[in-house]
């Protein structure tokens, strides 16, 4: 076995990918789901996911890494990539504006609208700009030509390169080169050679291909930003690949790829969390580090001396106090050009180059703060005197060139849009040394290698490398930005999977990734439409489509949602009841009663904006019922006939999710009885008032008695007696210890038990208190020096183990030993299992009877064992 000279620790795995940037996880989602390998992601810095990335600062500024807008129509691979779950909010039509000396010029979203400008701003040369336009689909062709064969073995290559140079010269060739023999106007080529900052290079170094590719092909059907930010697109890629088996580890920075014989056999790893070195054995390695960074890992970067040097950045990252749209700016971007030739390059002095401005928050509406990102390309030398000492010994020298770069920066702003330096509350800049730092790139390369000429021609510079089972994937192995870094890990796994498993994957590449299976709970983001005040406590929010269209997903009455609330820098997850009808396919609403001190319920109440887009997922929940069923037990594989009475009773804000069946059965022109008892603390504190008295002309067999409990007291056995009985279906909602009361109530008046349908209220510290005591559970438990209890099962069933601090539902979903289940949060009591002997930490929710207690009746997802226990399920 190999081992680890130091240590001799080693581990195994398939496939090896280093680094997660976009290009890392397309190659390791291709090859696990493809290849059925076993990948391990290895990512050097604190946070997966590459330049999707974001970092807050002074508690409420969001700001992304890398990403800053992107085609409106994403294509196939970031379709593929995100299961068709990312959502996208368009920029202005006029997406970029230019600035030059003495003019401005509007790109307008599509190609079509963009030549039909340029010839209205120069007629004289209508004839050269459709020339131009059929020259640049011919480089744009060529440079996909040239991408794809650099993943074919080395033979085809050296054969095939000459060849598409030959047939596609317009993409080897500068952009300044191009543009100067397509057009005569000097205007005319600033505007068509702006905007190479999308790749990195200067008009006079970049070839021509990169930039048919980016700014003149892939921008020009509009642009949008993903809604939720950069990091809502890696958190849901990071979601699929662990659903695919992908092993994803941070803070891991690879030393060493290993090669025996010319052919990889291993990557030597440290842990910087822990100072652990380790090897893993493999034979295949994906690096999505950067050429240079690949190749340095098998000590080869003396071959990569031909190609140019990479330019590197500084960001200016902003937040504001005021929206941006106080000084005109609808969302779009804005580039600030100091000369018409293009070729400033960076000769001028950092800080007055080509300067790229762009607005988040306008264009993403889960922001809730204003956020602006300036961005200047520069030479990575600029910063040369201060690389190589770490940050915190940094001499005053380099504050004073970030603070000098900084006023700058914001002395251009303030020229374009006077009084914008009063808005700024917060401001830091990012140099070269940022990126070398986070991104781990050589020199703070923002870009990484050079769109050049030179790498076009480049045997070096693709998915391949001169070493056996070493592929390079993500924008070195296609081009720029995120879709190209994407096409990139796909080019790899291209050059990993075996040709039976190709066709396959780029099956599925085409068709967009998985259609969502529409039993499970949608996930994404829906707009607050509008809000309402129902008493001093509660507040009815409805949820629409950030299109207005229809809602994404079908939910039947008495279900919930989870909805995500930007209260800090990571979101709080709450769960709420719909009250709207699930006839409703335009919006659905939620009522939430502000708790003393709580996180949720606060925001929601005290800081929600209409507007303001949450991430939502639903629907959730078996609280159900639904008249389509024809008796109006769906769900339950009940059949009763109509003398059967629905018995609705709910305490506060429990008549929430009784509310959605009330109007469905409306919609259904349900004729049985229903029966709606409804308990509040005093009259200020009713609910819904207005809309049960619209309801009762559509619902004949209606029945409603509310009880203010401080003046009539709580619903008790002699207010159930009218209506409860073997016949009846009962739906019961509210606090805990009414719910217990009123179960053992029922069931004194025969109702069967598995009539009595609950939903509790779930404390905005649930899932905290449990985390809590199940630490409690695991630091009791290793302290003993016990490692596992067993959970036997009455009946003879095999035994199941579980983890000290790990609840009885999610040992027996790891022992795949069904249980039923919904929530897993303690609110609808489906997961009921009696507990026989042995200790343990639970919270009942209110989900039983005193009887059902004493029985051992008890939540799987809320029971903790301390010792061996033994169940009947």
């Amino acid at each position: 076995m190999v081992a680890n000279e130091e240590t001799g620790e080693t581990e195994e795995a398939d496939v090896v990918v280093i680094g997660s940037g976009m290009g890392g996880l397309a190659a390791a989602r291709a090859i696990a789901q493809f290849g059925g390998e076993r990948v391990l992601v290895l990512e050097q810095h604190y946070t997966l996911g590459g330049m999707t990335h974001e970092f807050a600062r002074a508690g409420r500024y969001e700001f992304g890494t890398g990403l800053h807008y992107m085609s409106v129509n994403a294509g196939p691979f970031l379709e593929f990539m995100t299961d068709g779950r990312v959502q996208l909010s368009p920029l202005p039509d006029d997406y970029d504006a230019l600035h030059f000396p003495g003019f401005d010029f509007a790109v307008p979203a599509t190609k079509e609208r963009f030549r039909a400008r340029l010839e209205e701003h120069f007629p004289a040369e209508a004839d050269a700009i459709d020339a131009f336009f059929r020259t640049t689909r011919r480089a744009m062709t060529g440079l996909t030509a040239r991408n794809v064969l650099a993943s074919f073995p080395a033979g085809i290559r050296k054969a095939g390169a000459p060849v598409i140079e030959r047939l596609f010269p317009s993409a080897y060739r500068s952009l300044w080169d191009q543009v100067s023999r397509s057009f005569r106007d000097p205007r005319l080529r600033a505007v068509l050679a702006a905007r190479w900052g999308l790749y990195g290079t200067p008009p006079a170094q970049s070839g021509f291909g990169y930039h048919a590719a980016v700014p003149l092909t892939f921008f020009m059907e509009g642009t949008a930003h993903p809604v939720g930010g950069p990091k809502e697109l890696g958190r849901i890629v990071l979601e699929i690949l662990q659903r695919h088996g992908v092993v994803l580890r941070p803070r891991q920075r690879v030393d060493e790829v290993v090669v025996e014989r010319g052919r990889v056999t291993g990557v030597d790893v440290e842990d910087t969390a822990t100072g652990r070195r380790y090897r893993v054995r493999t034979d295949t390695v994906v690096s999505a580090a950067g050429v240079r960074n690949t190749y340095a890992l098998i000590g080869k970067s003396h071959e990569l001396a031909d190609l140019p040097e990479e330019p590197s950045a500084v960001m200016l990252f902003l937040g504001l106090d005021r929206s941006p749209a106080e000084f005109g700016i609808r969302g779009e971007n804005h580039w600030f050009m100091p000369d018409l030739d293009g070729h400033d390059g960076f000769r001028r002095p950092p800080g007055d180059g080509t300067l790229y401005v762009s607005f988040a928050s306008l264009n993403n509406p889960a922001a809730r703060f204003h956020t602006v990102e300036a961005l200047e390309l520069v030479d990575p030398k600029v910063v040369d005197q201060w690389r190589g000492t770490p940050e915190e010994e940094r001499p005053d020298s380099y504050r004073q060139l970030k603070e000098k770069l900084t006023e700058r920066l914001i002395a251009r702003l303030e020229e374009q849009w006077p009084g914008f330096r009063e808005a700024i509350a917060f401001a830091e800049l990012a140099t070269p040394l940022s990126f070398e730092t986070y991104q781990h790139s050589v020199r703070g390369s923002f870009y990484g290698l050079a769109a050049t000429p030179q790498r076009l021609r480049s045997a070096r510079a693709g998915c391949r490398t001169p070493v056996k089972g070493l592929f390079v994937a993500g924008q070195d192995a296609w081009g720029s930005g995120v879709v190209g870094a994407l096409a990139g890990g796909l080019m790899a796994a291209n050059a990993v999977l075996r040709p039976r498993q190709l066709g396959t994957m780029w099956r599925a590449v085409r068709s967009g990734g998985v259609t969502r299976d529409p039993a499970a709970p949608w996930q994404g983001y829906l707009r607050v439409a509008w809000t309402e005040t129902l008493t001093p406590t509660v507040r009815r929010i409805r949820f629409e489509p950030l299109d207005g269209g229809t809602l994404p997903f079908s939910f039947t009455a008495g279900q919930y949602v989870k909805v995500d609330m930007p209260v800090a820098v990571e979101p709080i997850e709450r769960s709420y009841s719909i009250c709207s009808g699930p006839g409703e396919r335009g919006f659905l609403e939620i009522a939430v009663k502000h708790e003393p001190d709580g996180l949720g319920s606060g925001f929601l109440h005290d800081e929600l904006e209409v507007g303001l887009a949450l991430r939502v997922s639903g629907p959730h929940g078996e609280f159900t019922w639904d008249p389509g069923s024809g008796d109006g037990t769906a769900g339950t594989g009940e059949t009763a006939g109509t003398e059967e009475t629905l018995l609705l009773i709910a305490g506060g804000v429990g008549i929430t999710p009784l509310m959605s069946v009330l109007v469905a059965a409306a919609d259904a022109g349900h004729t049985g009885r229903i029966v709606l008892l409804a308990s509040f603390r005093t009259d200020d504190e009713v609910l819904f008032r207005p809309e049960i008295a619209a309801l009762r002309p559509r619902l004949p067999g209606l029945e409603v008695s509310v009880f203010v409990t401080g003046r009539e007291g709580r619903i008790g056995l002699d207010e159930l007696r009218p209506h409860a009985g073997p016949a009846t279906r009962v739906h019961l909602c509210g606090p805990a210890p009414m719910m217990q009361d009123l179960i053992g109530r029922l069931t004194e008046l025969k109702v069967p038990r598995e009539a009595i349908h609950t939903e509790a209220f779930v404390s905005g510290r649930s899932k905290e208190t449990r985390r809590e005591k199940a630490h409690a559970v695991a630091l009791a438990a290793a302290a003993a020096g016990v490692t596992e209890y067993r959970i036997d099962r009455d009946g003879g069933d095999p035994a199941f183990p579980c983890a000290p601090g790990q609840s009885v539902l999610d040992a027996a979903n790891a022992a795949d030993v069904p249980v039923p289940q919904s929530c897993g949060e303690g609110a609808c009591g489906t997961c009921r299992v009696r507990v026989l002997s042995g200790s343990y930490e639970t919270d009942t929710r209110g989900m039983f009877s005193a009887d059902e207690l004493t029985a051992g009746w008890r939540l799987a997802c809320q029971t903790l064992p301390t010792e061996n226990l033994v169940i009947a399920l």
